[in-house]
């Protein structure tokens, strides 16, 4: 199936793909910046950054989500309605393909026309990733990371309920493993 984005200011932009990263590199970091840590992201650079990750290895949504969430010490986590429209809007853009489906995520790795598109962003690429560091340096709050681990549980029960029916012993595993969790958290 074929997604359209027609409405994402890139596709409006004289700028085209990489516009908003070499705004950057000049100075121009668009509105609203500031707020906690200041943006960690502009708009569009997320893009970037999964197909940077993506370069790395293959990867699933939840991967990246992790990774976003672990290099920025909980200061950052995109949600999954954010991180699946970009896989299909790279997808569709032709720099990342889907490779396997593992446990119900999809995994993506990126093409030849995806590596071209990130080394001609190199250095808007790096820009990027020294914010997110520098947001990991700053973050000392630990809220972000047990907020990560609840959704995390909440999207891999939502998962497996959507690929077909459960049996009772399935639910009865799935609710031993919760209530085991449950109980090592109230030992910590």
């Amino acid at each position: 199936m074929h997604r359209h984005h027609w409405n994402r200011p890139e596709h409006h932009s004289r700028q085209g793909w990489g516009g908003h990263l070499r705004d950057h590199l000049r100075g121009r970091h668009g509105r609203g910046s500031g707020g906690r840590l200041g943006r960690i992201l502009e708009h569009g650079d997320l893009r970037f950054v999964v197909l940077a990750l993506v370069s790395e290895k293959s990867r699933h949504g939840y991967e990246v989500m992790k990774d976003l969430e672990d290099r920025t010490g909980g200061a950052y986590r995109p949600s999954p309605g954010v991180i699946y429209p970009t896989f299909s809007l790279l997808e569709d853009e032709g720099f990342v393909t889907q490779v396997g489906v593992e446990g119900g995520r999809k995994a993506y790795e990126i093409t030849d026309a995806g590596r071209e598109a990130l080394e001609n962003n190199r250095a808007g690429v790096d820009a990027i990733f020294a914010r997110l560091d520098a947001a990991g340096s700053q973050s000392t709050d630990a809220r972000p990371k047990l907020q990560r681990a609840m959704q995390n549980l909440g999207t891999a029960l939502a998962l497996r309920m959507q690929r077909g029916p459960v049996t009772e012993a399935e639910i009865d595993a799935m609710a031993a493993a919760i209530d085991e969790a449950a109980a090592r958290v109230e030992r910590t």
